[in-house]
């Protein structure tokens, strides 16, 4: 099949054509530099019917269900009538680079609902828990005219809150019943976390999540009780059960009609643009630097007497970036 024009994308696009969009989405993702600057076009010229989705971040410590707490809460939205789309980030493999995408998979009801969208897309070894272009897809999905954009994260490690750069508000989900409750949560997810929410709350865990949800709420007490916006709320909810997910919507719902009564929320997308701004310069010299023939000769060499304990990474690193730049 023919690849489309950057007409028929945009054009497909605005009329709401899914195969149009699985296919910007692809051509944005390509690393191919006739694709690049086909997909830039693309995206200028579907700007202006971006900005109007609510964008949510999720992400999770490990065990905490993202995936199915996605299926239930985006079943929800569409029940009240809004067309929501997911954009789930997949692990890459550190020896092979593939990725299972198998979390559409686990989003059974969501995935047979008409006005819900699944994107799965690999890491690609990008560090944030988000793909490198999951802020142009989550543009596509805008000028797509869907109403909510989720965007579920690989899992919480070190860098997760790269998210919060790209997001209206960030949900953290939290899992009790695993002995400290803070465990294996960094404390930068928490500064930067918008709505905490418990979940798994049902059964012999309910309990438990009770009392995690009191130990959490004191713990950001004690973080952010001077910060500004205070505290986030902690709430309980459980996926499977279908119980605590309005709250949590509601919750989310007044955080962000807040930010846009007092344009805290403009402001917010202004900053996160100027960051994408320049992580895209330095990926722009990152790629710049890796084409340039000269330098790829002189790193066989410099690698060669790092690794054998010749030279000094950090001399190695200059010599590379001096030599560059001379060039």
């Amino acid at each position: 099949m023919a690849r489309p024009t950057v007409d028929a994308l945009a054009e497909g696009i605005v009329a709401g054509d899914r195969t149009m969009l699985a296919r910007a989405i692809t051509l944005v993702e390509s690393e191919k530099p006739s694709h690049v600057e086909e997909a830039q076009d693309l995206l200028g010229r579907l700007m202006p019917r971006t900005g109007g989705a609510a964008r949510i971040g999720i992400s999770g410590v490990p065990g905490a269900g993202k995936s199915t707490f996605i299926d239930a809460f985006g079943t929800m939205l569409v029940g009240d009538g809004k067309k929501v789309a997911v954009l789930a980030i997949d692990p890459s493999s550190t020896v092979s680079g593939g990725s299972i995408l198998g979390d559409k998979t686990r989003m059974a009801r969501l995935s047979r609902e008409p006005n819900a969208y699944i994107r799965p897309s690999p890491s690609s070894g990008t560090l944030g828990g988000v793909h490198r272009k999951t802020r142009e897809t989550l543009l596509l999905c805008e000028a797509f005219g869907f109403d909510v954009v989720l965007v579920e994260t690989v899992g919480v490690g070190q860098s997760e809150t790269v998210v919060a750069d790209m997001v209206d508000v960030y949900l953290v989900l939290m899992l009790a019943g695993t002995g400290d409750e803070l465990q294996g949560i960094k404390r930068g997810i928490l500064e930067v976390a918008d709505v905490l929410a418990i979940n798994k709350a049902d059964g012999d865990n309910e309990r438990r999540a009770m009392l995690a949800q009191r130990e959490l709420s004191t713990a950001l007490r004690l973080m952010r009780g001077a910060t500004k916006g205070g505290q986030p709320p902690v709430l309980t909810c459980s996926a499977l059960e279908g119980r605590g997910l309005r709250e949590i919507w509601d919750a989310i719902t007044k955080l962000r009609d807040a930010w846009v009564a007092s344009g805290e929320l403009e402001e917010k997308r202004r900053a996160q643009a100027v960051k994408w701004m320049w992580s895209m310069i330095e990926e722009g010299l990152l790629a710049s630097l890796h084409r340039d023939e000269t330098i790829k000769r002189m790193l066989v060499d410099l690698e060669a007497q790092v690794a054998k304990g010749k030279m000094n990474a950090t001399l190695a690193a200059h010599a590379v970036l001096d030599a560059y730049l001379r060039r």
